[in-house]
């Protein structure tokens, strides 16, 4: 075999490992978004309510968001996007990322996990563009914590987005004014072998889906149960 063959076979074989290791992160990220929201669940009392997360049309997890400073300053986080379909059952997920900005922990740590609830079409749409600032087309109120979210106020049940975030086993709500959530396409060429955009995965189902994305939907559909709007 001559040196070209040989850097050509190199060359392969590299591209190959590559694709693996981005595949195998790829779907860490999904199961780490499953086991995070299943923890966030675990004591109800100071969980995210039920009958909110009922009324949900999506919800994006993004385990481990790291931040540069207390307070202000910069974060980057890569996490996972779950909407409902036609029938309200849960599909994905598209792979989403979180960038920019300055954020308000309620709780300190280097790593945050955060949880974004859509609670209408009109915000499910926005998350299907490429990109959108958040606090620029759209606010998210922090969400309530407990068994039932009834108790929330007027305003933070009219809004179409709630935020929460968990530091060091801290739960509470968080502010995301001013961040930059966008699709991650990277991730989602690794999930399903294309670079699907979330509209492709998540409207028209364009997804083969994966193991580690059905749990995850079961997951979700055990702590929620779809009410039609």
């Amino acid at each position: 075999m001559n040196h070209k063959l040989l850097a050509a076979a190199f060359c392969f074989g590299f591209g190959l490992a590559a694709d693996e290791h981005e595949k195998s992160a790829a779907r860490t990220r999904v199961t780490e978004a499953n086991t995070v929201f299943q923890e966030i669940m675990a004591t109800e009392d100071k969980a995210i309510p039920r009958d909110l997360l009922a009324k949900a049309n999506c919800v994006a997890i993004v385990p481990g968001v790291k931040k540069a400073a207390f307070i202000i300053g910069g974060k980057f986080g890569r996490g996972v996007l779950m909407c409902r379909d036609g029938k309200g059952d849960w599909r994905g997920p598209a792979a989403v990322r979180v960038e920019g900005g300055s954020i308000g922990f309620q709780a300190g740590g280097s790593e945050t996990d955060l949880v974004l609830l859509v609670m209408n079409k009109s915000g499910a749409d926005r998350l299907m563009k490429s990109e959108f600032k958040i606090g620029g087309e759209v606010a998210v109120a922090a969400g309530p914590l407990g068994r039932q979210g009834n108790a929330a106020t007027d305003a933070t049940m009219r809004a179409e987005m709630l935020g929460y975030s968990r530091s060091r086993g801290v739960f509470g709500g968080l502010s995301l004014e001013g961040s930059t959530l966008r699709e991650d396409t990277q991730d989602n060429q690794a999930l399903y072998g294309k670079p699907l955009t979330s509209a492709q995965i998540l409207r028209e189902g364009m997804g083969d889906g994966s193991k580690e994305g059905a749990e995850l939907a079961r997951t979700l559909q055990s702590y929620s149960r779809h009410e039609t709007k």
